[in-house]
């Protein structure tokens, strides 16, 4: 019995962040997908459906706690860049980042990540 081949068989992706976050097919995390204006630039935002985020956990940067593995939420990106500068929010706090603050306020013992 020959071992087990953990290798890809197809060619070498030695430039994953050259990859730009349109060639990810549409419907991989049973979402939908949208373009939203903010900051004076436009975003791609991909909604994933909770069955989709398996396995997982994210950082949420617009309230800096973590989106547990199975959680319905937000992939958004500027147009403009690669897989590289995706970012998972939760639905609530993409849809409020315009009435939050720059800098996350935690309490004097939180843990700072």
């Amino acid at each position: 019995m020959s071992p087990r081949r953990n290798r890809p068989k197809g060619p070498k992706d030695t430039a994953a962040s050259a990859r730009s976050a349109e060639d990810d097919r549409a419907d991989r995390y049973g979402g939908w997908q949208s373009t939203e204006n903010w900051r004076g630039e436009n975003w791609s935002v991909r909604h994933v459906a909770g069955a989709s985020a398996e396995g997982k956990t994210y950082r949420c940067p617009g309230c800096d706690q973590v989106i547990p593995s199975g959680v319905p939420h937000v992939v958004a990106w500027p147009e403009h860049s690669g897989v590289d500068d995706r970012r998972h929010w939760h639905k609530a706090c993409w849809n409020a980042k315009d009435r939050r603050t720059t800098r996350v306020q935690r309490s004097r013992n939180a843990p700072r990540f």
